[in-house]
């Protein structure tokens, strides 16, 4: 290369440097309008109707199984089906929507997501037969995946930025909570007035309320971009029908039980096939819809083992107890005090919750959340067949308030961190949230099932040991039990089986108490192991070395 052309190149490069230095740097992004006071309670009235109409869709099914028996002509098993066909695509439809919201407009999500909402649930008003619900409860999973989407947003709106992820994040996650209690509570009074009907009609109700907000009180729509590639479609249909499987495997395995019915491992291999293809065509893309080194990084899998734990130990009031008073055949118009309780319980600790989030003591809900719901399981590991509702006051509105301090600062922390990494991360922690609540609750739920089930076999085979009838003791109940029957039965050895038949009954309900009361300290145990490490997590993190040698002299 000559002199002249190096003189030229450089002439060129000094002229652009000048125009780089005197180009003015790209503007800022305009700050956010605050929300005017008097539509404050507007947004956030509307998230808690938004959060209904999706969970009391979801929860109706769950707090009916029994009662929904004699609508459809099924067994408990067959209605079960319900819940696994709403759950199937609801567990991993939050992830595309998040892309989809992004790319055409949060304006056109919202209004498709209520209108399709809207006709699934009208679906419900022309059910027939338990098949035509099964389909239609699959379309209403999809239906209300955006529901819950729309509940978070419009709390999110009414806080400024500064207060989003502290208070407003914590009042949204406290509305997640209330659809179950509600569900029971008013499940009596619905059923009565028409059954199945009655129930869907109420949630098309709330569907036709929530129309209307969406368009009188609009969401600030972030800026669109293009974040959807052809190959996201394939991944997410991948992912979708690996978590939707695992969900009805999740959902019907104790029921059906593991390794009685063939189809349920094909089902689960279809699951780990379809999520390991879906692992195949992301780990080699420069950019993935889902980061998987990003996702099982460590800070993201303690985040997820936090999650999990709370799904474990919060189970403890949605199934675990609920399945207690269904085995003492107490329903729901029985137990409407206790929700009624239980729902207070919520929002008093989502309030209080709130509150510690503006102070610097937010890792203490953590804490007070373990030690109320292990208080509360180790209460009620000590019940028996003569416990009723109201000696269980106490120990579920400890548990419910637990519940509702436990997971506000988790997510606070870690959805603060993705949002510093950039837009692109919400996806990855979408897959971490969606998979420890959705898919997390269900595990949790067949797990606890499936122990009271062997423990009750266990204690059912203890106490069988010792009913004898040689013992006087036996006898004589024996006796009692077949008297109400010796008007009607003059046979004295059909007269006897029928006693032995009443006190088999009665040992069974025994060994179900029993069975529950080990689930219950189970879910004790595991409050206290967690305890124990939370504890020594923050021990670590404020060790007085950290900081080097200045900051041991500093405190001594």
């Amino acid at each position: 290369m000559s002199l002249a052309e190096t003189a030229n190149d450089n002439a060129v490069a000094a002229r652009k440097g000048e125009e780089e230095a005197v180009t003015p740097p790209p503007a800022a992004p305009p700050l956010p309008v605050p929300l005017a006071r008097w539509k404050v309670p507007l947004y956030m009235a509307s998230s808690v109707l938004f959060f209904l109409t999706q969970g009391l869709g979801m929860n109706l099914i769950t707090a009916n199984i029994y009662q929904l028996q004699g609508s459809f002509s099924a067994t408990t098993i067959e209605v079960s089906w319900l819940s696994a066909a709403y759950m199937a695509p609801y567990a991993s439809l939050a992830i595309a929507l998040f892309k989809i919201r992004t790319q055409y407009g949060l304006r056109r999500f919202a209004e498709f997501s209520i209108i399709c909402f809207l006709f699934a649930s009208m679906m419900n008003l022309l059910i027939t037969d338990l098949h035509s619900a099964i389909v239609v409860r699959a379309l209403s999973g999809m239906a209300a995946a955006p529901l819950s989407t729309l509940g978070f947003l419009y709390m999110l709106e009414a806080f400024p930025p500064e207060k989003k992820l502290s208070v407003g994040l914590s009042l949204a996650l406290m509305n997640t909570l209330f659809a179950a209690p509600i569900a029971r509570i008013i499940s009596p009074s619905l059923l009565d007035l028409g059954g199945y009907s009655a129930l869907y009609t109420f949630e098309m109700g709330l569907a036709l309320i929530a129309l209307p907000v969406i368009y009188l009180l609009p969401l600030t729509a972030p800026p669109r971009a293009k974040v959807i590639q052809r190959l996201d479609i394939l991944s997410y249909l991948l992912l979708a029908i690996s978590f939707g499987c695992l969900a009805v495997v999740l959902t019907l395995g104790r029921l059906y039980w593991w390794f009685e019915v063939s189809w349920l491992g094909i089902v689960l291999a279809v699951s780990i096939g379809a999520l390991t293809l879906m692992f195949l065509i992301e780990l080699p893309r420069a950019n993935p819809m889902i980061d998987l080194r990003f996702v099982f990084s460590g800070a993201n899998m303690r985040m997820a083992g936090l999650l999990l734990l709370f799904r474990f130990v919060s189970s403890e009031q949605s199934t675990t107890a609920a399945n207690f008073y269904q085995q003492l055949g107490l329903l729901n118009d029985q137990t409407i005090h206790l929700y009624a309780i239980i729902l207070l319980s919520s929002l008093a600790g989502g309030l209080f919750c709130a509150y510690l989030m503006m102070t610097r003591y937010v890792e203490t809900a953590h804490v007070l959340a373990l030690i109320l719901i292990a208080a509360g399981a180790y209460i009620d590991s000590q019940s028996t067949s003569l416990t009723r509702p109201p000696e269980m006051y106490l120990s579920q509105a400890m548990v419910a308030a637990g519940a509702a301090m436990f997971l506000p600062p988790v997510m606070s922390k870690g959805f603060a961190a993705v949002l510093a990494k950039g837009m692109p991360y919400i996806v990855n922690f979408l897959v971490i949230f969606l998979f420890t609540q959705s898919i997390g609750s269900l595990f949790a739920s067949s797990v606890l099932g499936t122990f009271v089930v062997i423990r009750e076999k266990f204690h059912s085979n203890v106490l069988v040991e010792h009913i004898l009838l040689t013992d006087p003791i036996v006898a004589q109940r024996v006796s009692q039990l077949s008297a109400a029957y010796g008007k009607v039965i003059t046979d004295k050895t059909l007269l006897n089986a029928e006693g032995l038949s009443l006190l088999s009954q009665q040992v069974a309900r025994e060994a179900y108490v029993l069975a529950y009361n080990d689930a219950f300290y189970v879910i004790f145990l595991s409050c206290l192991a967690g305890l124990v490490v939370l504890l020594l997590h923050l021990a670590w993190k404020r060790r007085p070395w950290q900081n080097g040698p200045e900051a041991v002299l500093a405190q001594s």
